[in-house]
């Protein structure tokens, strides 16, 4: 296994990140613990969850699956960096979700209490929520920090300015702000170049991709068309979308003699902007697979040729303006 530092941290973790979201609605509490045991055994130390994962209001049900495999004991929790999320509705009232003080408070107590550990390593906002000031949110980190029970900050789907404007705040603060950025990225959806990656690269950000291969539209998707959830037709109509794209990669894929999830996260592996990528493995046996990533090296035509099938983007403003 690869390691890196998180953003301008001195934390070390793995170049790939366990994605956790199928834990519970899509992968049993048993086949879970497995695929979390043989995340530890390939290296990967770097685990992502989120408070409403499981998508039973309140319940946290991801993150219990979690406390309760750390729980097991042989030094689990200490091998994890575990990162989760606040935002999502845990309840119903007006302050049981969002960036609140208040609900923050809360929601990360609760987090604690289902994950059964005495602090989270990255505690992350889900989205942002315009309604907070930075100095409230801040506020709030401090205290939880200074609490130990929280080590590292980060953020999920934030613009370019979004960053900019919490690590300036933090700025005046003193205090070490935002580390970590998740955002959408994937060879069909780019448009973090333009401006997230460049305001992450200028702060020390670590940008944590999700959805690398694009819901599986990147992982194949042609030659599974008739498989569970690419059956589906929200899937077909995506393919179809874009299956002259989706043509030439498994053409080029199948070239290289590599599975094309692979070489999805290849080529995202080599842009030193990027930390680690989530990964969400249904089964060991996918989990066994994508570790290959890490193994393929891409040279300059075959870059150039994935650029032809899946342009880029410039950076702001070249991208628009002059």
């Amino acid at each position: 296994m690869q390691y890196v530092n998180l953003g301008r941290t001195a934390l070390k973790v793995s170049r790939l990140c366990l994605g956790t979201m199928n834990f519970g609605p899509l992968t049993s509490e048993q086949d879970s613990y497995a695929i979390m045991d043989r995340a530890l055994e390939l290296g990967i130390n770097f685990f992502d969850t989120a408070n409403v994962y499981g998508w039973k209001k309140g319940e946290g049900v991801t993150e219990q699956i979690i406390g309760r495999w750390w729980a097991q004991g042989g030094g689990r929790r200490d091998k994890v960096v575990i990162a989760t999320k606040v935002y999502g509705d845990m309840g119903d009232w007006p302050n049981t979700s969002r960036l609140s003080k208040l609900h923050m408070r809360k929601a990360l107590d609760d987090s604690l209490r289902r994950l059964k550990t005495d602090f989270i390593d990255l505690y992350q906002f889900h989205h942002v929520w315009r309604e907070a000031t930075w100095d409230e949110i801040w506020e709030f980190c401090e205290w939880a920090h200074a609490a130990g029970k929280v080590l590292y900050f980060g953020s999920s789907n934030f613009a370019g300015w979004h960053i900019v404007q919490a690590n300036e705040a933090a700025k005046r603060r003193n205090f070490l702000g935002l580390v970590s950025e998740q955002s959408i990225y994937h060879l069909l959806r780019r448009q973090i170049e333009m401006e997230v990656i460049p305001a992450c690269v200028a702060y020390g950000v670590g940008i944590i991709p999700w959805s690398p291969l694009g819901g599986g539209l990147l992982g194949g998707v042609l030659q599974k068309l008739s498989e569970g959830r690419r059956a589906s037709e929200g899937m077909q109509q995506q393919v179809e979308a874009h299956r002259e794209k989706l043509e030439a990669w498994e053409n080029l894929c199948r070239e290289l003699g590599e599975k094309p999830a692979n070489v999805a996260i290849a080529w995202m592996l080599q842009n030193p902007a990027i930390t680690a990528p989530i990964i969400g493995p249904r089964t060991i046996e996918q989990l066994d697979d994508i570790v290959r990533a890490l193994e393929i090296k891409l040279d300059e035509e075959t870059n150039k040729r994935i650029e032809a099938i899946f342009p880029g983007y410039k950076t702001a403003p070249e991208e628009y303006a002059w």
